[in-house]
């Protein structure tokens, strides 16, 4: 029995369709995006494990299977993509973390 779950991988494939409804924006965003991955400062493989990590961050899972194979597919092996999830990790765990001094300095102010 198949696992149904609210994400169809399938639709991963589908994603060069956003065009069908707004094709003008749908075109220039994808031209953007190619350039983006072209190999510049850094390699296709670097900025495929960008994208691996950012994919984890933003929790996109049909992100994070495309740049899981993406990463595989550009000579990246799974330390390297486990490391990148770690550090999108830690990023995002500081990012909570720093606020935490918002929360200090408020509470300062409220407790004067």
């Amino acid at each position: 029995m198949e696992k149904s779950t609210y994400y169809n991988p399938a639709d991963l494939a589908k994603f060069g369709n956003i065009t069908e409804w707004q094709a003008e924006m749908g075109n220039k965003f994808f031209a953007y995006y190619g350039e983006v991955f072209k190999e510049g400062a850094l390699t296709e493989r670097e900025k495929a494990l960008i994208a691996l990590a950012v994919a984890h961050a933003v929790q996109c899972p049909y992100c994070i299977d495309a740049y899981t194979t993406d990463s595989l597919q550009k000579g990246a092996d799974e330390a390297q993509m486990m490391e990148a999830v770690h550090v999108a990790a830690a990023i995002k765990g500081g990012a909570v973390l720093v606020h935490g001094v918002q929360m200090m300095n408020k509470a300062k102010e409220v407790s004067m």
